[in-house]
């Protein structure tokens, strides 16, 4: 994510929409209390026999679409939805959250020291919790901050000590993607299959990194040259996919030029980038290598959007990132519950305020603020036609992108 890394860390409504439209019958209303057309599934029959003989096929497997009909209101919320659990282990509240709310998406957030061993327990107990009832049946993306050096959160036995992002950066590229191939499988091994990494940040000097808080201080920069720093991310990005982890393009449109941190501080403000900036090079480089997710700055940018911070401005998540870089991926927020950026906002707002601008998914490390966001967005979703469109979007996205992975 953005922030320090003791705290850790870190064109489509219409056509999605569509899907879902495409595989209804009638109106009305379900027994799930849904409209009938997003509830109801156009049975998919096959043709006819060949001759005397009868071929029996498998089960047809859903669509995201069909998937997504299925779901009701909530489970749909819980699928756009990624919350924080300590590394070390749920705790009973936490399972409660993940089951009541029927949440999606786990992140493991904090340290664990104790090897893949445990990393696995884990990730065990919290899958334990997938059911027809909870997330439909869904399995959950398991998302952790594996970049290297002072944020990697899962080590001990069975994972390797990773270099810090700038170590990475002296590295050849193949070097760097053969490594992060082999952090895949140990993620993977484990359960994880999301890794909230690489930063594709560019710091733009080393005289600048250290007063470059929540990045350059922390070595978590490839480089200090975009183009340099776009061909490391792209090789870390396919190094995890090769190893079957789903890797995270952070934090977009960057925030190498800021010097204080959202996690800790207000009003953060880059007012250097903007939308034509080198700076966006490692991102689209990222995209265009097929990189899934990307994740978006807490930060306001004043030569972009001069109204809205990063996870409420429509021009940075849909006009640049999916306009400008073609992105049709899961875009997911950085922390938005308990970085002090987004403190004027309660939590509410700041949920509503995300999917209305764009966002896909929005990560809450803080389990205990998901019952606020969770039924505001079921009654938001609820009372607006047109926000409830917004969140089936979002929700059939995630699907699309989990039947991809």
């Amino acid at each position: 994510m953005g922030g320090f890394p003791e705290i850790s860390s870190n064109r489509i409504v219409g056509l999605a929409l569509a899907g879902v439209l495409a595989v209804v019958l009638v109106g009305g209303t379900s027994q799930q209390g849904l409209p009938q057309a997003e509830a109801t599934v156009v049975a998919e029959t096959g043709g006819g026999m060949a001759g005397p003989a009868t071929s029996v096929a498998g089960p047809a497997v859903a669509t995201p679409a069909q998937t997504l009909a299925k779901l009701t209101l909530d489970q749909r919320v819980g699928q756009i939805l990624m919350v924080g659990v300590p590394a070390t282990g749920a705790s009973a509240l936490d399972l409660y959250y993940l089951t009541h709310y029927k949440i999606g998406n786990v992140f493991l957030k904090g340290r664990n020291y104790a090897g893949t061993a445990s990393a696995k327990s884990v990730v065990a107990k919290i899958n334990a919790t997938v059911s027809s009832t909870t997330t439909g049946s869904q399995k959950r993306f398991i998302a952790t901050d594996q970049e290297g050096g002072y944020v990697q959160v899962l080590q001990g036995p069975g994972f390797s000590d990773m270099p810090t992002a700038l170590g990475q950066g002296a590295w050849r590229t193949s070097t760097i993607r053969t490594n992060a191939t082999k952090w895949a499988k140990q993620l993977k091994s484990v359960g994880v299959n999301v890794n909230l990494a690489p930063v594709a940040d560019t710091v733009p000097s080393a005289a600048f990194a250290p007063y470059n808080s929540p990045i350059g201080y922390w070595h978590r920069e490839f480089g200090f040259n975009s183009t340099q720093v776009g061909n490391d991310v792209v090789a870390f990005a396919q190094g995890m996919k090769a190893g079957g982890v789903a890797p995270t393009a952070k934090h977009f449109p960057g925030l190498g030029r800021v010097t204080r941190n959202t996690d800790t501080s207000v009003n953060v403000t880059d007012a250097v980038t903007t939308r034509q900036s080198a700076y966006i090079r490692p991102f689209a480089k990222a995209v265009d290598a097929g990189t899934r997710w990307v994740m978006v700055s807490n930060a306001k940018y004043s030569r972009i959007d001069a109204k809205n911070i990063g996870p409420f401005s429509p021009t940075i998540m849909k006009t640049m990132l999916r306009g400008d870089l073609g992105f049709t991926g899961i875009v997911i927020s950085d922390d938005m519950c308990s970085a002090k950026q987004l403190s004027p906002w309660t939590y509410a707002t700041r949920a509503r305020n995300f999917f209305n601008a764009g966002g896909t998914m929005m990560l809450c490390v803080n389990a205990s603020a998901i019952p606020v966001i969770q039924k505001s967005l079921v009654a938001e979703a609820k009372s607006s036609p047109a926000f409830r469109a917004k969140i089936n979007a979002a929700a059939l996205k995630v699907l699309e992108t989990r039947a991809g992975h």
